[in-house]
């Protein structure tokens, strides 16, 4: 039995379709690549649904439960799904949600059934990850390829040589996908490690990235503009703080010498900001 239920297509039809896939949760630092992912299923056409029930453990995600006047009243539960949206005259379905608990493999053989059902001619995946770099230099996206000419110019494939990590969901079902003969390409926004929420760079980024490779315009929402409000209340920050300031010139120039955590430099940047009189918030935005 699949774990996957597809909704009736408006039009069968579909035109050079490329799945672009995300999941919140592991490889989705400040949450950038499902945040990119959300916005361009926003309005899309439903087309497929799958089996929360047998994918997710809902002890470690539990639904979220409103109690209205100390009434129960609804449950959202965690989801995955998949949305079809038209760009450049072509079909971009959006696979996104919650990264699944169980069934790994299951859910990359009926992925790639589907894939090959709807004449799929590529998949992307996206994702973000922690590292040393500065908001105040351009995301660097990393990419990956089943072949070596699949990735544009400009977007390095990495890292070099054995890197071995604990995998994503998305990592193992785009082996089952790619191992059938389907091309797989993936693009990772680099963030800096001292961000702790929402990283709006990182998901304009990854949007830049995604439309430059499939040759269409994506609809970027208002990950540009919260990009620029966040980067002046991150520089505030930087520049009110000495330490601060030195710790991120030495990411900025690059510099070898051991570096805080970032865990401990997001600290400092939190404290500063929320002492300043009438600013409310953290360093990652507007309401964050």
């Amino acid at each position: 039995m699949s774990v996957f239920r597809l909704e009736p297509l408006d039009d069968v039809q579909l035109a050079a379709p490329v799945l672009v896939a995300a999941f919140d949760g592991w490889v989705d630092a400040a949450g950038a690549s499902s945040a990119a992912a959300e916005h361009l299923a926003r309005g899309g056409e439903l087309i497929a649904t799958f089996d929360a029930d047998i994918l997710f453990d809902f002890r470690s995600r539990r639904p979220v439960l409103d109690i209205i006047d100390g009434t129960l009243q609804r449950l959202e539960w965690p989801s995955l799904a998949i949305h079809r949206i038209r760009a450049g005259g072509r079909d971009v379905l959006v696979l996104h949600g919650a990264e699944p608990d169980f069934r790994w493999r299951e859910l990359g053989d009926d992925l790639l059934e589907l894939a090959l059902r709807l004449g799929v001619v590529e998949w992307v995946s996206l994702g973000a990850i922690p590292a040393a770099v500065p908001h105040t230099r351009a995301v660097p996206v990393m990419g990956t390829a089943s072949e070596d000419d699949l990735l544009p110019d400009g977007v390095v494939k990495g890292p070099p040589g054995l890197l071995r990590v604990p995998s994503a969901c998305l990592s193992a079902v785009e082996l089952t996908v790619s191992g059938a003969g389907v091309p797989t390409v993936g693009f990772y926004a680099q963030v800096p490690h001292y961000i702790g929420g929402p990283y709006a760079a990182a998901s304009a980024a990854l949007l830049e990235r995604l439309s430059s490779h499939l040759h269409v315009d994506l609809p970027m929402g208002s990950f540009v503009e919260d990009a620029v409000v966040q980067r002046e209340r991150l520089d505030v920050a930087v520049d009110a703080d000495d330490d601060v300031r030195q710790i991120l010139e030495r990411l900025e120039d690059g510099s070898d010498e051991e570096l805080p955590s970032g865990d401990d430099l997001a600290a400092e940047i939190e404290r500063f900001l929320r002492d300043r009189p009438g600013d409310a918030g953290g360093p990652m935005g507007p309401g964050a």
